[in-house]
């Protein structure tokens, strides 16, 4: 769900205050806001690399970065917007969607479906608590994924009848995402992604794959060499065998 103005409201003089806004809400967050342990930056690498790979069969499906959402809070005065920076953000939309500095949900024409965040030690009351009620109340999205790399847990919510409850793993233990066409679990230590039933590679593991297909057609090549050696050799024995019998 899209967060709406009133109708009539200007959108040039709205985008100007949006853009004031996110620069003062981007100045008052602490130091350690901008700061993430390796762990956080890793899963946010393996997030960023497995939307990727959707994309190429979903370029419907889009994903954000680090992503200021501005948005009109109900019942407030628009001039006075909500702010909020999701690690990533996943958003559904035909064409490609152009956000430069913020994702201003009255100038978009979606609003965010999924946000997820990387819970560290210093981030715990923010995502839990902060974040968690902005999503819910009054960004409204659809899917909020926490992830515990401390701990190695994952919570996933879903948006029902405007409030938030905990999807419970299916049958493989993964948490599903129907309109994704996805399922996210923990593997080894790390959040994973699959995608139509099928685990999404990572870049290493597709290297290794490229690297052992090399491999086996190189082997391929070389036994085919050997082999054509070998028979232009019997060949080879055979017509001096014939020419001694003559």
């Amino acid at each position: 769900m899209t967060p709406t103005v009133p109708p009539g409201t200007d959108l040039k003089r709205l985008k100007l205050i949006y853009e004031w806004a996110e620069q003062r809400y981007l100045k008052s967050l602490p130091l350690e806001h901008f700061m993430e342990s390796t762990t956080q930056a890793t899963q946010r690498e393996i997030t960023l690399e497995s939307f990727a790979l959707i994309r190429v069969s979903r370029p419907d499906v889009q994903c954000f970065n680090e992503l200021c959402v501005i948005y009109p809070i109900p019942g407030k005065d628009p001039d006075s917007p909500g702010q909020v920076v999701p690690d990533n953000m996943v958003v559904i939309h035909s064409k490609a969607i152009v956000a430069e500095g913020s994702y201003m949900t009255p100038l978009q024409p979606v609003g965010p479906f999924l946000v997820l965040e990387y819970v560290s030690k210093s981030s715990v009351r923010k995502d839990e608590e902060t974040s968690y009620s902005k999503y819910e109340k009054e960004l409204k999205v659809p899917y909020y994924l926490l992830f515990y790399p401390d701990a190695d847990e994952l919570t996933l919510f879903k948006l029902k009848d405007g409030k938030y409850s905990t999807v419970l793993p299916n049958a493989l233990g993964r948490y599903a995402i129907p309109e994704l066409e996805l399922e996210v679990a923990l593997l080894g230590k790390w959040m994973r992604y699959w995608f139509r039933g099928e685990l999404l590679p990572l870049p290493g593991d597709l290297l290794k794959e490229r690297d052992d297909a090399l491999k086996r057609l190189e082997a391929e090549r070389q036994a085919r060499q050997a082999a054509e050696i070998e028979l232009a050799r019997l060949r080879e024995e055979l017509a001096k065998a014939k020419g001694e019998g003559k």
